[in-house]
């Protein structure tokens, strides 16, 4: 990490490191001498109205990040400083708003909302009195009115001043048609003066632009005729712009796809990346589609979609974008702290969005996948990254330090991490092949890190077995056509004679699907809550029928359709006999269970149960993963590290997005019948993913979940 610049023009920000006197993280200085030691010697800049350099102290270079001044300054204007921090953890944002230019169309935050505006002016605030004071920068935005508005002839009021920290979105100058119609609206507030304005502020809008006025969106969007909608691009989960009939260009991702009872053309449903006028929650002619906030869904033609003209990189352009041109992410503090899970209340700020998550980068989105579900809202195996000695150590602790924690305090984890952590698994495959999940689990947990494995099962010969994830294995004959979780573990572990020795702290669940290709099952309903009580070896379980201590068990009762079939059925001596008097059922063969001599036969059996936390899915070659991120029903969220892309396939990079899926918690809230019932070809698009992609489920111990 090197100091650009000449002596007093080196800057930096202060990463990591316990406050103290003198500087603490968020904190910006000025470089007056670099130690011997690696140390840095530097002036201490305050917020405050002037720029003056206080008395600093040393701190570690490697506690730093290099600014340059122009950096500096817009930072220096941002309170507190923590948001500084936060503004630096989202690089691609952070770039583009270093180079904003005149006429550049933003979205910010302004009072309890967010508002679109064009830069008009780059502000420097605070007095020069000293050769080394360092003044802040803002940007003076003006805000985009509805463009019947006429312009009032009295002197425009003075325009609101943002810091950088209140940018939310950045539109390039010549992606937005702001032509001779709004200059000519607003010629007498381009023509004022102030004397702390920049005048040098690059100006965009010599170009040549297409006239448009700028107004809230319309709904009533026509088609254009000039493309076919059955040829397009775009799938749900594309990333869309979407310009209207008053001219404003909006961006968002596809949530939903499909025809419109009044329209017979394929429409797209859109969530914005912000809140919009006469936009609505996902709700459409009184029907919804899919859900976000309110305000954010656009409803258009898909004809009327174009690719994202922010992550695409025009082919007239000489200098081809590099995937080492993405701004790096500043560096965590060196500690041995064990972060804690994302809280509830925290998580949907810290993660959702696009470059959240793990960065895909080389068929990685198995192990990203993976690693996500893991880890970002669930501790059952945080003691993987707490291995101590030996040649494991390196990897538990770049596990450890540059994705778990990285992930769990900035929610974002470049690829040059993941990378760096694929290389210590032992094999070059697992750098550049596609890998499924079970296959990475089991290398890292066995033969990388020597873990003890996390399933033990008993079979019906008394010999013990141990796993790692469990294989769901049985005949699609022996269950409904769409089957639950619970259904289809309780049936394979009995037609397999196996049973746990112990509740397990984590069980992951490889659902009958082998291949790309091969689903034994067109649907699987998740079940978000595990009964593993009958499926114990040598623990109490209680009678089918009269919920007395059981002593026997059937595995031909099983499919009886007059018996729940799809119930592990269980019987008292009593129960037993009665049940297997019947004639179509003398022929079974019950046996005796272990049953625990010190408890009563009419004691209660308490009922062992895990929580489902996260589920990984696959369509073809393509790994996602459903996380729950707390306790809230509706707390779901929806990773792919791979969502979209900047760049071609040798010089880009891939850009991972995260966003909430409340109609997921919505829809699993159902009752047994209700979800029996219901038709996943008529649910939302996150919920068809999940029932018809399901690849692998993960559950956990309810004494193991952390969700706050």
């Amino acid at each position: 990490m090197e100091f650009k610049g000449d002596g007093k023009d080196k800057f930096f920000i202060v990463t990591r490191g316990k406050a103290r006197k003198g500087f603490s993280r968020g904190c910006i200085g000025r470089v007056e001498a670099v130690m011997h030691k690696g140390e840095l010697m530097g002036l201490l800049y305050g917020g405050g109205s002037s720029g003056n350099p206080k008395s600093g102290d040393i701190v570690k270079r490697e506690d730093t990040y290099p600014l340059t001044r122009h950096q500096a300054q817009l930072l220096l204007f941002v309170s507190p400083s923590s948001k500084r921090l936060e503004l630096l953890c989202n690089p691609q944002l952070f770039s583009a708003i270093c180079v904003l230019s005149q006429d550049d169309l933003v979205v910010v935050k302004h009072k309890k909302g967010h508002q679109p505006g064009l830069v008009r002016n780059l502000m420097l605030i605070g007095k020069k009195e000293n050769q080394g004071d360092l003044l802040m920068l803002g940007f003076e935005v003006e805000f985009v009115q509805d463009s019947d508005q006429t312009v009032s002839p009295k002197k425009p009021a003075p325009l609101p001043l943002f810091s950088a920290a209140d940018i939310i979105q950045v539109v390039p100058a010549h992606s937005v048609g702001i032509g001779p119609r709004w200059k000519d609206s607003y010629s007498e507030g381009l023509n004022r003066k102030a004397v702390s304005r920049i005048n040098s502020m690059p100006n965009m809008g010599s170009r040549e632009r297409q006239v448009r006025g700028i107004n809230h969106l319309d709904q009533n969007v026509t088609q254009t005729p000039t493309q076919s909608p059955s040829h397009h691009p775009f799938e749900v989960g594309s990333i869309v712009e979407v310009t209207s009939n008053t001219g404003i260009t909006v961006y968002g991702v596809i949530r939903w796809m499909g025809v419109l009872s009044e329209n017979k053309n394929d429409w797209a449903g859109i969530e914005l990346d912000y809140e919009v006028n006469n936009c609505t929650d996902g709700t459409y002619g009184g029907q919804q589609y899919f859900t976000c906030k309110e305000g954010r869904a656009l409803f258009v033609p898909l004809t009327k979609c174009s690719p994202d003209g922010r992550f695409l990189c025009p082919p007239s352009e000489k200098e081809t974008l590099k995937a080492t041109d993405i701004p790096p992410v500043i560096p965590l503090e060196e500690t041995d702290e064990n972060v804690p899970p994302i809280p509830e209340s925290e998580a949907l700020s810290l993660l959702v969005g696009k470059m959240k998550g793990i960065q895909g980068h080389y068929n990685s989105c198995y192990l990203d996948a993976t690693l996500f579900s893991l880890f970002s809202s669930s501790m059952t195996l945080d003691s993987v990254c707490h291995k101590p000695a030996g040649t494991e150590k390196s990897i538990s602790r770049s596990l450890k330090k540059d994705i778990v924690n990285r992930l769990r305090r900035q929610g974002f984890v470049p690829a040059e991490s993941v990378m760096n952590f694929r290389k210590q698994l032992g094999c070059d495959t697992f750098v550049t092949e596609e890998k499924d999940p079970e296959e990475f689990i089991t290398i890292l947990l066995q033969r990388v890190l020597c873990m003890k494995s996390l399933l033990k099962l008993r079979s019906n010969n008394n010999t013990s077995q141990d796993a790692y994830t469990f294989q769901i294995i049985l005949d699609k004959e022996q269950v409904t056509q769409t089957p639950t979780v619970q259904q289809l573990l309780d049936i394979s572990l009995l037609s397999c004679g196996l049973k746990f020795e112990e509740i397990p702290s984590c069980l992951m669940v490889h659902m009958p699907r082998f291949g790309k290709k091969y689903k034994m099952f067109p649907h699987i309903i998740p079940s978000t809550e595990f009964d593993i009580t009958d499926l114990l070896y040598n623990s109490p379980r209680e009678c089918f029928l009269c919920g007395r201590l059981a002593e026997y068990e059937c595995p031909q009762c099983l499919q009886d359709r007059k018996l729940q079939p799809g119930r592990i059925k269980q019987y008292c001596t009593t129960c037993k006999t009665q049940v297997h008097t019947h004639p179509s059922r003398q022929s079974h063969c019950p046996r005796a269970l272990a049953v625990p001599a010190e408890v009563p036969a009419d004691a209660p059996v308490p009922r062992h149960k895990m929580q489902l936390f996260a589920v990984l899915c696959i369509h073809t070659s393509h790994y996602v993963s459903f996380v729950k991120y707390g306790p809230g029903p509706r707390s779901w969220l929806f990773f792919d590290s791979m969502a979209d892309r900047c760049g071609d396939d040798q010089s880009g990079y891939n850009i991972p997005e995260i966003r909430a899926c409340p109609e997921v918690g919505d829809f699993l809230s159902q009752s047994e019948e209700e979800l029996a019932r219901a038709d996943p070809s008529q649910a939302g698009e996150p919920v068809r993913r999940l029932l018809s992609d399901s690849y692998m489920y993960l559950y956990q111990s309810a004494s193991m979940a952390l969700y706050r």
